[in-house]
């Protein structure tokens, strides 16, 4: 128990401003995860769930600590919840591929036409419906946190699918949420959300070259 109020609660402290430990643990979680998705391990659920967990407390801790430095971002805390979510989703579509015997967890490859057309009208309804609900909340920044709340989902639903273009959604996440977070005083996230540009960056051209690999080894 002490560890675990140690771990909600310590800071680590610059002169007058101070980190929650939590948004750095979390953080880390966070990229391991990320780590483990693109090499379509297992892990990358669980490891995943343990950060949204940590990072939920970290962005609705200004509604029940006055003293906290940072902004309460509740798109930011929604989409962890959202997060959770969906990764018992893949966490369950994995493992179902697994007990099918299939040699892969989940095959990469492109969206088609066909999932294009369901997916895109649904996500279209999805972020008005979660902007009215974040804008009733009273966010500072309803636009943005919606986009970034609405982008993770769809984000990682796709990465539970297998889809290449999950890359390229989270490199649009982490355009809006960089500078939100700044903004906020989420430093450390914000600094991990760069990295997150590099890392994706790098986990879209790697997943690129293995949907045509993997689509050549099919047609075969």
């Amino acid at each position: 128990m002490a560890a675990i109020h140690w771990l909600f609660n310590a800071q680590l402290h610059f002169g007058s401003k101070s980190i929650y430990w939590k948004e750095i643990v979390g953080n880390v979680f966070g990229l391991a995860s990320a780590l483990f998705g693109m090499r379509r391990k297992m892990w990358t659920w669980p490891v995943g769930i343990v950060g949204n967990v940590l990072l939920f407390t970290l962005f609705i801790g200004g509604l029940t600590d006055p003293h906290q430095q940072t902004k309460v971002m509740l798109g930011q805390a929604g989409r962890q919840i959202l997060f959770i979510i969906v990764s018992i989703y893949g966490w369950w579509k994995w493992n179902q591929n697994k007990s099918l015997n299939q040699e892969k967890v989940v095959q990469i490859r492109w969206t088609s036409t066909k999932e294009k057309t369901q997916i895109i009208p649904v996500v279209g309804i999805f972020f008005l419906f979660a902007y009215f609900v974040i804008e009733s909340l009273g966010s500072w920044a309803p636009l943005p946190d919606t986009w970034i709340f609405t982008g993770s989902a769809l984000a990682t639903y796709g990465l539970a699918r297998g889809y290449v273009e999950f890359w390229l959604v989270w490199i649009a996440v982490d355009a809006v949420g960089t500078p939100l977070l700044i903004r906020g005083g989420y430093y450390p996230s914000a600094i991990l959300y760069l990295v997150y540009g590099g890392f994706v960056i790098w986990g879209f051209f790697n997943w690129l070259m293995i949907a045509k690999r993997e689509k050549q080894d099919t047609s075969r």
